[in-house]
């Protein structure tokens, strides 16, 4: 994951993709992410000044505790274990939850299943998740910062599906001949 600047503020924008997750222990460096179906679990440890944020998205929705969930729990494990490399103490951490929304019929439950999951991991970790902002049909743009746990979500406007309709393309002008008067300012 590359670092950009955002803004003229000299604060570092770091884009976590989806399966990815990053930690940070600074204020200048922005974790942030596009959600739609997926969810992002921002946890952070206020005390030591830790936090990350991972980008999980269960691509199928299945009734038994699959790969998919394992794929999920492990991401959080790596999220959690990073955090505490840098300073974060498990017992302190703190969550907040954004996404699973339903953004096409064809989706399904796809948005609801990583709501869920997320949520579930906290509670069943002891990990006390004190904000949220999860389901609905509009996407997300978050941003986080990891060492204060502020975050701040912008949602995203849905626009109407319009059909595709083919119209022809016109033929170019023809230029016009040399003999017509053209003037040029």
């Amino acid at each position: 994951m590359k670092p950009i600047l955002a803004g003229s503020d000299d604060r570092l924008m770091n884009y976590v993709k989806q399966g990815e997750y990053a930690v940070a222990d600074d204020d200048s460096e922005i974790l942030t992410a596009i959600l739609g179906s997926c969810v992002a679990a921002c946890l952070y440890d206020e005390e030591a000044g830790v936090g990350g944020m991972n980008h999980i998205l269960l691509p199928h929705v299945d009734e038994s505790f699959g790969a998919d969930q394992m794929r999920s729990v492990n991401l959080m494990e790596l999220l959690i274990n990073a955090m505490m490399k840098r300073g974060a103490s498990r017992d302190r951490l703190k969550g907040k939850l954004f996404g699973g929304a339903r953004m096409l019929d064809k989706t399904g439950a796809i948005g609801k299943a990583n709501a869920e999951f997320a949520a579930g991991f906290l509670a069943d970790e002891g990990i006390p998740c004190i904000a949220s902002s999860l389901g609905g049909d509009q996407g997300r743009r978050i941003r986080f910062w990891p060492a204060s746990g502020r975050a701040r979500q912008f949602l995203m406007r849905r626009e109407e599906s319009v059909p595709f309709i083919e119209k022809p393309i016109a033929p170019p002008r023809a230029a016009p001949s040399a003999e017509a008067d053209i003037e040029l300012f």
